[in-house]
């Protein structure tokens, strides 16, 4: 006989289904079938929107001061670069200023 394949689902269905149990409209047995899935999976799912809820808005929002200084070093590395090769066309051509 051959294995069975685990099912995997989509983080849209797991939010759909999560958010489902924490309305608690219906129970999670009920949930869990209507929707093909385990009833302990469907309370797992809910405890992980529960859990992680907070860190949905933990996040500013606004420029990111870490990423702006190593955004800075790799443009003005680009600036250099530009110029070196501007200044050897110039050469190249005979042009001078």
């Amino acid at each position: 006989m051959g294995e069975a394949k685990r099912k995997t689902y989509t983080a849209a269905f797991k939010a759909k289904v999560g958010l489902e149990g924490i309305r608690g409209v219906k129970t999670v047995n009920e949930i869990g079938q209507a929707y093909g899935v385990h009833p302990v999976q469907v309370g797992q799912w809910k405890r992980e929107i529960l859990e992680q809820a907070e860190t949905l808005f933990a996040k500013k929002r606004g420029p990111k001061t870490a990423d702006g200084a190593a955004d800075t070093d790799r443009l003005y590395s680009e600036i250099g670069r530009l110029k070196m090769e501007l200044d050897w066309l110039k050469k190249k051509s005979g042009l001078s200023l």
